[in-house]
């Protein structure tokens, strides 16, 4: 398949996908989705209106009565054909995604795709999995019994860093609990959220479990999140749009899962595997061009280790080979945007008034030039409170401060608003789990930094949100427990209702 096969023809009927067919936006405006590595408009769109979303929730309504009442036997059965259509249709979600995001193809191949399938068969199976508690006689009179049933219809609201894998994370539980959801994904990535609709269509899923709108934030996105048909909101963005969110949702008292920005610490102890460490670093620090809420943004070293720790990765990041996304050798591609490219350099331009640039910093020319690229930046220097140290970048960006004991260490790393993500590197086990326990984080990695399974959960606490993405956790968000009680002695009067009127029976 050609790498950058026609997308327009692809979604000639439009990028709204509701009821199981796509439709044209009914909204005034129009949106150009861009090749990040050439700045080529590569398709066209009419956005989506508060009147898509109405008829999307709609849908999802009528669809859910059905899609609850299935068995889990009967939801997870779809669900594994779901995976297996993706399967199938890997190769295209790959190049798609990498086409309008500017991941190095080797990425979308080798993490996105093969992870959104995983997470597909994961849920799949975890359909057939809700738990409660043992019904049990806990009164001595009554047999009580715990039902998780679905809430209803979800809107759903997911960023562009990855726009595959957080429509599955957002979709799959939601509807393996038995709800039916209206996704709305980033109007700069909407193509692979569209395409793994279409494949659920494609698998048997009935039209209105799964809808896409595609539209902006302010229009499409704070009607969703108003609706009163829907009765749960789930977003994964930035901590400042993240609190719009919440002011929207609970005005209507939704339920509401927010995973939002994050300033992952890398800590450092002196007896750390230095050279594990440099590489995990540079990895952790570039993963999607640094577009990641978990990637490693602040590396704090002891200081017997410092010095090598910052040659190390300097020597790394200078041997990281940007370029054509598509190019299987190409390590990192360009960011999702040029605005967002500089975005990126104004956090580094201003960083250089108060600390050194020992490593990138820059834009590249020459045949790079008409990309949104970006050169792996490590920065040294700078003050525990300043913005490259504070402040989400979401760009390829490492500051490396340097730390005396391990009580220093462990508070630089939680001196920030935010706790999704942190990792602890040292042979000793006493001061990893030390680690583990005191650094304020939804997860804890030792000795690596960034690999997820779908096994186990996603979410932060503090500034970063709150709720689970993946795992048998999720469900917590998409269903509601109930409590089932049976009285067993079939007594007219009971002890009990003297309290209210009577007296007691002898």
């Amino acid at each position: 398949m050609d790498q950058r096969f026609d997308v327009t023809e692809r979604f000639a009927d439009g990028a709204q996908y509701i009821a199981g067919r796509l439709r044209q936006g009914g909204s005034e405006g129009t949106h150009q989705v861009v090749d990040p590595a050439t700045g080529e408009q590569v398709f066209g769109y009419r956005l989506a209106g508060a009147a898509d979303v109405d008829t999307a929730v709609a849908a999802a309504e009528a669809a859910f009565p059905a899609w609850a009442g299935a068995t889990p036997g009967e939801r997870s059965d779809a669900m594994h054909r779901f995976a297996a259509v993706l399967t199938e249709r890997a190769d295209d979600l790959a190049h798609a995604e990498s086409l309008q995001c500017g991941k190095p193809i080797k990425l979308s191949t080798e993490f996105d795709v093969p992870g959104s399938i995983d997470n597909v068969s994961f849920f799949a199976g975890a359909a057939r999995q809700l738990e409660g508690k043992a019904a049990a006689e806990y009164s001595g009179d009554h047999t009580s019994y715990i039902r998780r049933e679905p809430i209803g219809v979800i809107g759903s609201i997911a960023p562009w860093n990855y726009p595959l894998q957080m429509a599955a994370w957002k979709v799959l539980p939601a509807i393996a609990a038995g709800n039916t959801i209206v996704l709305k994904p980033a109007e700069l990535t909407p193509l692979t959220s569209l395409m793994f609709a279409q494949a659920a269509t494609e698998a048997g899923l009935p039209d209105g479990v799964i809808n896409v709108v595609s539209g902006t934030g302010p229009e499409a996105g704070e009607w969703l999140v108003s609706h009163p048909a829907v009765v749960m909101t789930s977003f994964t963005g930035s901590t400042a749009v993240g609190r719009r969110v919440a002011e929207l949702a609970t005005s209507t008292v939704k339920r509401i899962h927010l995973e939002l920005g994050g300033k992952a610490p890398f800590v450092v102890f002196d007896d750390a595997d230095l050279e594990a460490a440099a590489h995990g670093a540079v990895a952790g620090a570039l993963i999607n061009s640094g577009q990641d809420c978990t990637a490693a943004t602040r590396a704090y070293v002891q200081r017997p280790l410092y010095d090598a720790f910052v040659a190390a990765v300097a020597d790394l990041m200078a041997s990281v080979r940007l370029g054509d996304p598509f190019d299987p050798h190409t390590d990192l591609g360009p960011l999702v945007s040029h605005a967002q490219r500089d975005r990126v350099a104004g956090f580094v331009d201003r960083a250089r008034g108060y600390a050194t640039v020992v490593t990138g910093g820059e834009i590249p020319g020459g045949d790079l030039a008409k990309g949104a690229y970006y050169r792996p930046t490590l920065i040294t220097g700078a003050p525990q409170d300043s913005e490259i140290v504070q402040s989400e970048i979401f760009g390829p960006v490492l500051a490396v401060v340097p730390f005396d004991s391990d009580d220093e260490g462990i508070a630089l790393a939680n001196d920030t608003p935010y706790g999704l993500a942190a990792s602890a590197w040292s042979r000793d086990v006493y001061r990893t789990g030390r680690a583990s326990r005191e650094l304020r984080a939804g997860c804890v990695w030792i000795n690596d930094h960034i690999p997820i399974i779908s096994e186990m959960p996603h979410g932060g606490v503090r500034a970063s949100g709150f709720g689970k993405d993946m795992s048998a956790y999720s469900f917590e968000e998409y269903t509601q427990v109930k409590h089932v009680m049976f009285d067993n002695t079939a007594v007219v009067r009971k002890d009990w209702h003297r309290t209210v009127f009577g007296d007691r029976q002898t």
